[in-house]
């Protein structure tokens, strides 16, 4: 099925170098069993099997990264996505993955002039005062240079690899054919959704490939940061930044890795940074919802005055108003100890677990969380704590949405920075004001109105469209085409759910009549009155004015009436 769908014999031949790998890694049981061997021999080609059992001896993990390294950028970039699944890989395998790195020599700058010249219009030595023809870095994407623009500033130049785009492209059609093989074939790999996995990947490695963009993220962020003025974000030079090519301020400052030089003798102060990263990174998750999904030592410098780099906006996670409620939800439930909200949260992102006990489930998150009863907080380590409740979903086969395990990598990741800086950093401590202020924020009278006033809208709208919605379900009933799919393993908690909102639907059906009449009512001249008005609608705005307390108050309790059993 694989072989008749390739597009080039280019396909062809790079299907066979993947098998190839794969086999002498120790997989050659996997090819097999996804009747690949016997197809590529109809097709004229064969597999090397020499040498195979010696690297079969090793462990599994191991044998996967080897294999990711040999087969080249993309596999190495879908191995580093993978170390950030948690919930979906053990931590022997996390370990492996989090090894990868794209181990590959510079491209050589005659190599890149056509490419330079197209993008920048002439020679990189006449666009620039100077150019370090030298690469500062070189990764599997793009490499780096250094120079400086006719106005004095010193600027990092990123190149992307020249063919790079057409290599990823080939191999992300291979890896997503490969992924429905091995879903189809291979039953004890459908937990581990190979096809959304590679299309989440693929998805990722697009955004990588678009340097520009690269710079948008980063002034989104930097925006979002002007408030923390020791939070930098490299300036961009939109001038000579291109889909292939961008150029951004050169951060000269102590990289993240050398904790060593971070002395009080050269004016650093880590308690200090390790509050301040986690501040920014804080902001950027639970207000903003823009963040640098890989905060690791490399993409971090410190600057004097105890200031914070962040560089490199390849990969940058992004959560919708609702995700950062329920993420605060979630975080306030482990920090104050509350089992039941975060079991709340949890069986809510996983709703589409199937054969799931969720009885069981709901035990063990309870039972993980008030193991924490009593500790104080400067003694939680928030990221290892997410870190288990991710194994739990994990033992139940049950993955996170992707950008809920992205959070959950650079939440582990910042809180690692910070015990690095300083031994005594909790990100517990750092986390539960900005939390109580978040929330302080959310129930303002004003945010109060104007989610009330959205969700009246809503009402209404819905109540105008249901005749339309009827009749398109009766035309589809007569046609034969109604399809109802019933999961009863949540009807009783969806049953409740849903006999909530019909109450609350209600009641804001009665406050918008009973303000509609009563705004009619008050016009009519004549009939008793009170305080000089009259005395109806007087009556029906007070009415009104209760019952729209009354609603936000039942809002504000189903919210939280788990917390308080």
């Amino acid at each position: 099925m694989l072989i008749e769908t390739l597009d080039t014999a280019r396909d062809l031949g790079r299907l066979k170098e993947i098998l190839g790998v794969m086999v002498r890694h120790g997989f050659g049981d996997t090819v097999r069993r996804l009747g690949l061997t016997d197809k590529l021999e109809r097709a004229g080609q064969a597999l090397n099997w020499a040498h195979a059992a010696d690297l079969a001896r090793l462990e599994p993990p191991v044998q996967v990264r080897l294999a990711l390294e040999e087969l080249g950028p993309a596999f190495v970039k879908f191995g580093q996505i993978l170390a950030g699944r948690a919930d979906l890989f053990g931590p022997e395998w996390i370990a492996e993955f989090e090894k990868l790195h794209s181990h590959v020599p510079a491209v050589p700058l005659e190599t890149l002039r056509p490419q330079l010249r197209e993008d920048l219009g002439a020679e990189p030595e006449e666009v620039f005062a100077w150019f370090d023809t030298t690469p500062l870095a070189a990764a599997s994407i793009a490499q780096v240079h250094r120079a400086r623009l006719h106005d004095g500033r010193e600027v990092v130049v990123k190149i992307r690899r020249p063919g790079i785009a057409d290599t990823i492209q080939a191999d992300l059609r291979l890896l997503q054919r490969l992924a429905a093989l091995a879903e189809t074939e291979l039953p004890a790999l459908k937990p581990y959704r190979p096809q959304q996995l590679v299309h989440e990947f693929a998805r990722s490695l697009r955004r990588e490939l678009d340097l520009a963009g690269e710079c948008r993220q980063a002034e989104r962020i930097a925006a979002n940061m002007a408030a923390l003025p020791y939070i930098v974000i490299p300036r961009v030079d939109w001038e000579h930044t291109r889909e292939r090519i961008n150029v951004q301020d050169f951060i000269d400052g102590t990289p993240g890795g050398a904790l060593a030089a971070l002395t009080p003798e050269a004016g650093f102060d880590r308690t200090l940074l390790a509050q301040r990263g986690a501040r920014a990174v804080l902001q950027m998750i639970v207000q903003d919802g823009v963040f640098h999904a890989d905060p690791h030592p490399g993409n971090v410098f410190y600057l004097p005055g105890n200031a914070i780099a962040f560089i490199d906006f390849g990969m940058v996670g992004r959560l919708s108003q609702r995700r950062r409620d329920e993420l605060l939800q979630l975080l306030l439930g482990l920090v104050e100890q509350r089992p039941q909200a975060v079991a709340d949260v949890l069986l809510d992102w996983t709703d589409n677990g199937q054969g799931v006990n969720i009885g069981q489930l709901e035990t063990e998150i309870e039972a993980f969380v008030d193991q924490y009863h009593g500790v104080p907080l400067a003694q939680l380590s928030l990221g290892q704590m997410l870190a288990d409740v991710t194994a739990i979903l994990r033992e139940h086969q049950l993955g996170l949405p992707s950008d809920l395990a992205l959070l959950i990598k650079a939440f582990i990741s910042l809180e690692g920075m910070g015990r690095n800086l300083d031994p005594d950093f909790h990100m517990a401590s750092e986390a539960l004001p900005l939390l109580k202020e978040v929330v302080r924020k959310r129930y303002e009278p004003r945010k109060l109105a104007g989610r009330a006033w959205s969700t009246l809208r809503r009402a209404l709208t819905t109540v105008e469209q249901l005749p339309d919605d009827l009749g398109r379900l009766l035309r589809n009933a007569r046609r034969g085409r109604l399809q109802v799919s019933i999961d009863l393993a949540h009807l009783k908690r969806v049953g409740d759910q849903i006999d909530r909102s019909a109450n609350r639907l209600a009641m804001a059906l009665v406050i918008a009549a009973l303000i509609i009449g009563s705004s009619i009512v008050m016009t009519v001249k004549g009939g008793p009155t009170l305080f000089g008005l009259p005395a109806f609608g007087f009556l029906g705005f007070t009415g009104a004015v209760v019952c729209g307390l009354w609603l936000v108050r039942a809002i504000w309790r189903s919210s939280h009436h788990r917390d308080d059993d």
